[in-house]
């Protein structure tokens, strides 16, 4: 079982992240990810690559949410990469062909084991149907402190 925790570091959160688009945002995120060694140089293409497939973005209440991924040949090491923008930008709705949301915050995985993948997402899923949780970590200035509220919340 993974626990979700374990996944996150806090010099893998991006606070106050500027992004101009959707692009942009994951580049920030799997460089992160990279310059920390979790990932192969080739994961942000493949994410950016699998997002023009099968996007990521989540019309959820109150905080658009996006949760990009890639598979697992493309990771080192298992992470959850999480962005906070600045400002929203615009991702497609994940399983429609038209449509978007503006996303304010970003968790982007890099799942070493493929079958560890669908808990981690059911996690997440859990974690974003919470709104009051979504909001505190939108508004939240503080890496910690997100990492502690998000392994409460998913306990």
């Amino acid at each position: 079982m993974v626990v979700i925790e374990k996944l996150l570091n806090e010099e893998l959160i991006v606070l106050d992240m500027e992004a101009k688009d959707s692009d942009q945002a994951i580049e920030i995120l799997a460089e992160v990810l990279y310059k920390n060694n979790f990932v192969k140089e080739s994961y942000m293409k493949a994410v950016k690559d699998r997002e023009k497939i099968f996007p990521t973005g989540l019309p959820t209440k109150g905080v658009g949410v996006a949760i990009p991924h890639t598979d697992s040949k493309h990771v080192n090491k298992a992470a959850i990469s999480i962005g906070i923008l600045k400002n929203p930008v615009k991702f497609n709705m994940m399983g429609y062909s038209e449509g978007h949301v503006d996303v304010e915050l970003i968790f982007m995985l890099a799942i070493k084991d493929p079958k560890e993948q669908l808990q981690v997402l059911e996690n997440l899923i859990n974690l974003i149907q919470n709104y009051d949780a979504l909001i505190h970590i939108r508004k939240s200035k503080n890496q910690s402190e997100i990492v502690k509220l998000i392994g409460e919340e998913i306990a």
